[in-house]
């Protein structure tokens, strides 16, 4: 049978194998993929197999800033076991997919696979490592944040990642004010920036909820929904970052600790990305 461009990409992701080497044996095999890994073990290939079903529960976000501190870039390097996410090849292999990430600002993470890396693409590289390892590896975030300010914040671990965007900054240091926002939401996991942030089927679910309960609770049909609405109201608090108790002065929310650092600073945006 013929063996197509994409038997063969499909072989090499599977295996980590050579392109020749995964062309020569599915040729061999005639199409056969699990014959065609078994003829690449007998040849003494570094093969992954499939590790398709292996989770990533492990690994390192990796951030670069701009020199003018108004976009970042992060990745998320995933493999199976911290053994390897320590090990100096990994960390090497998400600075340089940090790099490529950084210097092209593709559209998506699909994009990002696509990007050369010396003799490959980001994506064949990966597989390639994954060969070598004998773990799974794959890149679970992508993301570009710009602002007024842009400030990283690494949690402990390297396992968890927060860009913050802050607007209405006019020229004073406020870095140290992002990395605070950025612990408040690597704690909180917040939804949103504000309640406009927040899907508008997810507020009709909560006022569904918060009117269920006060049904339930007996409480009379005219007042019913104003219950719901105050139900929701204490969920958009605990959950819209604005609003939430500031974590490190639970007697002021987020909105006025940023007010307090400078007039008017407020956050545009986030990004909050975590591995396992």
């Amino acid at each position: 049978m013929a063996i197509t461009a994409q038997d063969v990409n499909k072989l090499r992701q599977m295996t980590g194998a050579g392109m020749m080497d995964c062309k020569k044996a599915l040729v061999e095999a005639d199409g056969d993929f699990e014959k065609a890994i078994e003829l690449l073990r007998k040849k003494g290939q570094k093969v992954s197999a499939s590790r398709a079903d292996r989770e990533t529960s492990e690994g390192s976000v990796f951030v670069r800033t701009s020199d003018d501190n108004k976009t970042a870039v992060l990745i998320a390097l995933a493999c199976e076991t911290d053994f390897v996410a320590k090990n100096e090849g990994f960390q090497d292999l998400g600075n340089e997919i940090l790099d490529i990430a950084f210097n092209n600002k593709p559209a998506d993470k699909d994009a990002l696979m696509t990007l050369p890396m010396g003799d490959l693409t980001v994506g064949e590289k990966i597989t390639e490592n994954i060969g070598k390892i004998g773990e799974k590896l794959e890149v679970t975030a992508y993301e570009v944040l710009t602002g007024d300010a842009v400030v990283p914040y690494i949690h402990a671990g390297s396992k968890l990642g927060v860009l913050v965007a802050l607007k209405g900054s006019n020229g004073s240091d406020v870095k140290d004010a992002g990395k605070d926002v950025g612990m408040q939401i690597a704690a909180m996991n917040p939804l949103a920036v504000d309640e406009t942030g927040v899907d508008q089927n997810l507020i009709n679910k909560e006022l569904e909820i918060g009117r269920e309960q006060a049904i339930a609770e007996g409480k009379p049909d005219n007042i019913v929904d104003k219950i719901a609405q105050g139900k929701l109201q204490k969920f958009l608090k605990d959950n819209t970052l604005l609003k939430q108790p500031f974590v490190k002065d639970n007697s002021q929310t987020v909105e006025a600790y940023l007010n307090s650092v400078t007039k008017g600073l407020t956050v545009e945006s986030f990004k909050r990305v975590s591995i396992g």
